[in-house]
């Protein structure tokens, strides 16, 4: 097996006949899936997500894909094919689209219906070109084949590239259910024909490869919810993705059985589940769904709300139900279903939502201690299943943070692939295909660009280290006026902090060090300002951390009079 090395340098100029796949994200993380497939100098761009930030990425909206290594080729590129509808696979959209905004969007129905929506916030007009199974479509020198795949959500497609350098098969996410609620399987059928024809190079959603065995069927999930439907004493309130058109199914389904009418909080949710309703994707009974306002007029158990937030997000529905800041109040005998998995790195933020919901007296039903999740990612006996049929010459894996990468590749060694056929890279590293062999070629940059309010990629490693700084340790700030031309003291020092945990008492202690250190460097005429706040803030920096152990931030000020 191949892999990416710290050393790799820029990709050279892709041979003549040559596929070039460069991953700009979704490889070592999950979440942020783009990838960049090149030939014959024309770029096919397949999804284009996001990642939610994590608890040490504070004030952080979203995380883009680096856009930086495809900036001077925007008229190269032909099309983004989008695979399905969720955030981690369109929402970077929008932000790609205001660089060149022609660029065609390719994709199912439903997945351009959520698209356009999001694209309609921002003011911009697409381009799209609606596919479904089956379709063949050329897209510059790309023959793209597109195949139903099975995921939570639904209209998920596969796609084929046929080009003279060999066909490429891109799975998205997919998982294989043999009962889907919607009646669309995984087709075996297709994906066994492409490797009859020779698939020189599978890219394989890796979510769960480290996962033994089969997802279990989504339609498992109805008997546990009609359980907690029939015991509910009052309010039932679901939190889920606001695309998981599934699983809200399910909940809609059960509501009806028991009685209950259904109100959709928060924009996203009533804005997704309105388009899967009018597409025909959700049905919906007559008299069902109610504006959320209509709730006060209803008994506590006739109500089921479904909200966003099924991951701790703090300014998600559920959150600020947690914190008693929603208009909707949590009260004793509410149950609360958390309707989705964990996503790696939310798990501390959805456990502290679980807690403050049962503080106030809610009932919490989570994949925990119930059955109310199956995942839309194949584990490893599908995998091995889809690897024997689609026998494909090269291997990589995609979609999964590092450990799921690598049970991925080990997967597809253990159904024959050789291992030096099996590619594991990482954001940014190209890989070649030429003459029917992967191998790296070499890196280009791939780094986070941070979205913070209507700031994009303003903010960045430095900034976040600070923000994290001041709200592990706080902030100390030292004022001080010293003379031009001595660089003697004439005001201060003026210590004064915030969230450090100090006594400003305390603080007459470090004065005198100051005064000290200032003094030193007028007499070796040291009068310069930005060395002079060096020298506070080394002063103070290590007066802090022999006395409290603590590395707040310090803000030096020294003016010249």
């Amino acid at each position: 097996m191949s892999h990416p090395h710290p050393e790799l340098g820029s990709p050279p100029k892709l041979a003549a006949g040559g596929l070039r796949v460069t991953p700009l994200g979704g490889l070592g993380e999950i979440g942020r899936n783009m990838t960049v497939i090149e030939y014959g100098g024309r770029l096919l761009i397949i999804d284009c997500g996001v990642l939610f930030p994590e608890e040490e990425q504070p004030g952080i909206d979203l995380i883009l894909p680096d856009f930086t290594s495809l900036r001077d080729r925007l008229d190269d590129i032909d099309g983004i094919v989008l695979t399905h509808g969720h955030e981690d696979h369109i929402g970077a959209v929008p932000f790609l689209l205001r660089e060149k905004a022609d660029i065609p969007l390719i994709g199912s129905k439903l997945t351009l219906a959520l698209i356009e929506a999001k694209l309609q916030e921002h003011r911009i007009r697409p381009y799209t070109l609606e596919v479904e199974e089956g379709h063949r479509e050329r897209i510059g020198p790309f023959d793209c084949e597109f195949v139903a795949v099975n995921h939570s959500i639904p209209d998920a497609l596969a796609v084929a590239l046929r080009t003279p350098a060999g066909m490429v098969v891109h799975t998205g996410d997919f998982k294989m259910d043999q009962l889907p609620l919607d009646g669309r399987l995984t087709d075996l059928r297709a994906f066994a024909r492409l490797g009859e024809e020779g698939i020189d190079l599978l890219l394989s959603d890796s979510t769960n490869a480290e996962v033994p065995g089969f997802v279990p069927p989504e339609r498992e999930i109805s008997d546990v919810l009609r359980q907690v439907f029939g015991s509910a004493q009052k309010r039932i309130i679901v939190a889920s993705f606001a695309s998981h058109v599934h699983r809200i199914q399910q909940i809609l389904d059960a509501a009806h059985e028991f009685g209950r009418r259904v109100a959709f909080v928060g924009r996203s949710m009533v804005r997704n589940m309105g388009i899967a309703r009018d597409l025909g994707y959700l049905s919906v009974p007559a008299g069902l769904v109610v504006d959320v306002k209509a709730l006060d007029d209803l008994p506590d158990e006739e109500v089921v709300l479904v909200c966003t937030g099924s991951q701790g997000e703090p300014m998600a529905a559920l959150s600020r139900m947690a914190n008693r800041d929603h208009q909707i109040r949590i009260v004793q005998g509410d149950t609360v279903i958390l309707a989705s998995s964990l996503i790696p790195g939310n798990e501390n933020a959805v456990y502290r939502v679980i807690n403050g919901l049962t503080r106030w007296g809610a009932n919490v039903v989570h994949k925990g201690n119930a059955r109310v999740h199956v995942s839309g990612h194949a584990s490893a006996g599908e995998l091995l299943y889809f690897y024997n049929i689609c026998r494909p010459k090269n291997l990589m894996p995609v979609h999964g943070e590092w450990r799921h990468l690598r049970a991925n590749a080990e997967l597809g060694a253990q159904t024959g692939i050789p291992r030096e056929r099996v590619v594991i890279a990482e954001d940014g590293v190209a890989v070649d295909l030429i003459d029917g062999k992967a191998t790296i070629a070499g890196k280009v940059h791939a780094g986070y660009v941070y979205v913070d309010g209507l700031s994009v990629g303003d903010v960045t490693e430095s900034s976040l280290k600070d923000r994290r700084i001041l709200g592990d340790e706080g902030i100390i700030s030292v004022f001080v006026v010293v003379d031009s031309s001595t660089g003697k003291i004439v005001g201060g020092p003026h210590v004064q902090s915030r969230g450090s945990g100090i006594d400003e008492a305390d603080f007459e202690q470090v004065v005198p060090k100051i005064d000290e250190a200032l003094g030193k460097a007028a007499q070796d005429g040291v009068a310069e300002p930005h060395q002079l706040q060096q020298l506070v803030r080394r002063t103070v920096g290590k007066w802090v951390s022999d006395t409290y152990r603590r590395r707040p931030m310090i803000l030096p000020v020294v003016v010249e009079v």
